[in-house]
């Protein structure tokens, strides 16, 4: 079985990307100003729903799912604090926040009563907020403060990423992609994004490997197959949930 701090690190994961639709909008980080206020907001609307899915749960009432047979609510922040509707005042809440700006989450887990939220009526929703004092000693930590799946085009300078999300064709942008960050893991979901709006972009960047070995040396393996993944493993690359990596062609050698 999984940790619970590593589902739930996929759940915010999974919600963040569902938010940003990479693989249509070329869009990687939630912190971008590309990103409205809304859409920013929604990341904990949604990630309700993964939450539920990576727990094997399910979305059932009175609350938002059941665990043990007691109703939890479950809320989601991007901001320093949560916003408790009526229905899950007094309730087991599973709180899970994101600080989008150091690409990391955490997660705890508190009875939300009334007396420890701020306001007396709340929004005009009748949404609450819990004080940070009550948050500090009653919260219990289910997740400390973990770093997310990393985005690699994070790394990238703005002319690296000019090059990389350019116009140019898919061939040319993996080749810019690896020279850029070799022996760097890259997620199956940062090369549909590099490929946004072009049909099978997975497709085109695997076309594009002898040009990647020509252009820099560095042979890529894909995760999707099992000589690759044994390679990669070999050298102490993790290409699980098919990731790929650009390895230089003389350690495959070794």
């Amino acid at each position: 079985m999984r940790p619970i701090t590593n589902l739930l690190r996929s759940a915010v994961d999974d919600a963040i990307r569902y938010v940003l639709d990479g693989t249509r909008t070329w869009r990687f980080d939630l912190t971008s100003p590309e990103v409205d206020s809304d859409e920013r907001s929604s990341v904990g609307t949604k990630l309700q729903y993964h939450v539920i899915q990576c727990l094997e749960l399910r979305k059932e009432p009175p609350l938002d799912t059941m665990i043990l047979g007691i109703p939890v609510e479950i809320k989601g922040t991007v901001r320093n604090t949560w916003m408790i509707p009526r229905e899950g005042q007094c309730e087991i809440t599973l709180l899970i926040q994101i600080d989008a700006k150091q690409h990391r989450f955490r997660a705890l887990l508190m009875r939300t009563h009334r007396a420890w939220l701020t306001g007396k009526k709340g929004n005009r929703d009748l949404k609450r907020s819990p004080r940070a004092d009550a948050v500090r000693d009653y919260a219990l930590e289910v997740a400390p403060w973990t770093s997310l799946p990393p985005e690699p085009l994070r790394l990238l300078n703005t002319e690296q990423l000019r090059v990389v999300l350019g116009s140019e064709g898919m061939r040319k942008r993996m080749i810019a992609l690896f020279g850029y960050l070799p022996e760097q893991v890259i997620p199956r979901t940062t090369i549909t994004t590099v490929g946004a709006s072009l049909g099978d972009p997975l497709k085109r960047a695997r076309e594009s490997k002898p040009d990647v070995l020509a252009a820099h040396g560095l042979v890529v393996l894909v995760g999707t197959w099992k000589a690759d993944l044994r390679a990669a493993a070999k050298l102490g690359y993790d290409l699980s949930n098919e990731a790929w990596v650009a390895v230089p062609q003389h350690k495959l050698a070794i």
